[in-house]
């Protein structure tokens, strides 16, 4: 069981859970070291969406974010390649995810 730092992973291992709404992991086909670069550019990207002084670098800051999230599988084209449908930012309880995660309940 995930410990309260480690949200649960969906079986299929497509997304986390947190607050019981589904987000799309990283794509694992990442290498360690490409992933390791993406999320720190994401981590500066967000630091400058906080320190940005005026509009203009605000936005993009924030295109800098949205870039770093696609390259890393979490937002844009899924990773995954069965032509199942993509729940990111769904309710788990409203997916086909539905049962898995209530059966979590019981371990908690």
């Amino acid at each position: 069981m995930p410990t309260a730092s480690e949200p649960p992973v969906t079986p299929d291992g497509r997304y986390i859970v947190v607050r019981g709404r589904l987000w799309r992991r990283s794509d694992p086909a990442l290498s360690g070291e490409e992933r390791q670069a993406l999320v720190d550019e994401l981590m500066d990207a967000r630091r400058a969406v906080r320190d940005s002084a005026d509009e203009a670098a605000t936005a993009a800051a924030r295109a800098r974010v949205q870039a770093a999230k696609v390259a890393l599988g979490e937002r844009g084209p899924v990773w995954w390649d069965d032509g199942a449908p993509d729940f990111n930012r769904h309710m788990a309880r409203n997916t086909p995810y539905a049962d898995w995660y209530a059966s979590l309940a019981g371990d908690r």
